[in-house]
């Protein structure tokens, strides 16, 4: 189990990445524009490097939902390898079969 700290600093920046998403999608595309000019286009990376680190989607990471470990992490079911595993041999996940050959 990880430390219940980690896990909710996790979920405020799932707040502040959804809180900014739109002013930062203006930004970029400012930025990537070619009909900005020079000086809008420094002017638009001066604010986007001022606003909060935790504002970037990059810092977020796929956790376990149901231990929280950061690492080994399967995205389609949101949980780690090793939970999948234990759950997956018990039956708790539908639709998941033990392969043989």
């Amino acid at each position: 189990m990880a430390k219940t700290s980690k896990i909710n600093k996790n979920e405020q920046r799932k707040k502040i990445v959804a809180k900014y998403a739109k002013k930062r999608t203006e930004l970029k595309t400012a930025i990537r524009s070619i009909h900005t000019s020079a000086e809008d286009r420094i002017a638009a990376q001066e604010t986007l490097a001022k606003l909060p680190r935790d504002a970037n989607p990059i810092r977020v990471t796929n956790r376990c939902l149901v231990t929280g470990r950061p690492r080994g992490t399967l995205r389609y079911f949101q949980m780690s390898r090793i939970t999948f595993r234990e759950m997956a041999l018990a039956g708790q996940i539908t639709g998941v079969v033990k392969s043989s050959w």
